[in-house]
């Protein structure tokens, strides 16, 4: 696992950066079972994790009792409560293994330590963090002018993986549709 994590570091940076095994040597392997949760609200989120196989959901549980789904990562993408892991407080988000995965994870502490020591690492978490924030913000300005069934399309053009790999349940939290509602406009298309 520690390979994969090596050769998506090297990608990001375009070369082999100074220290990499450094790095590399502050992930713990972790492996996880299906609808493992990795975080919980009110959990202090204590890890940032690097996923080499599976899949992880990052949701919120609304009022109603229903989750909403905030992403879905798959394979070579990183996952955190990225405020809840900064500051330290505690999280609003869960954090579920929604297939068996195999992570690596590198704790809040260590993450520090190679913040300050390692200049590239935090070029790294940079990209990681515009990534993330560039999708959320796509995602959100999309789906507010899509009604339900153009939502249900965008996923098959843009995200097929969430169909393929996960249940309708956890795509309609996705496209915040309730399951009925997707499961009857599917069959239009």
């Amino acid at each position: 696992m520690k390979t994969q994590l090596r050769q998506h570091i090297i990608e990001r940076l375009g070369r082999i950066p100074d220290n990499l095994d450094t790095v590399l040597a502050s992930f713990t392997e972790r492996k996880t079972k299906l609808n493992e949760l990795l975080l919980q609200e009110g959990e202090i989120c204590r890890h940032v994790y690097f996923i080499a196989r599976g899949c992880l959901q990052v949701f919120v549980i609304g009022k109603n009792g229903n989750e909403s789904t905030r992403e879905f990562y798959f394979e070579n993408n990183w996952t955190t409560d990225i405020f809840g892991f900064q500051n330290q407080l505690p999280s609003r988000e869960y954090i579920k293994c929604v297939e068996p995965c195999r992570l690596l994870q590198v704790s809040f502490d260590q993450f520090q330590a190679m913040a300050q020591a390692i200049p590239e690492f935090v070029q790294v978490y940079k990209q990681i963090l515009e990534v993330s924030y560039n999708n959320a913000v796509y995602r959100v300005n999309t789906f507010t002018s899509m009604d339900a069934l153009e939502r249900i399309n965008w996923l098959y053009e843009n995200q097929p993986q969430i169909l393929t790999r996960l249940s309708s349940k956890l795509a309609a939290s996705y496209l915040g549709i309730s399951p009925e509602t997707f499961t009857r406009l599917k069959r239009k298309l």
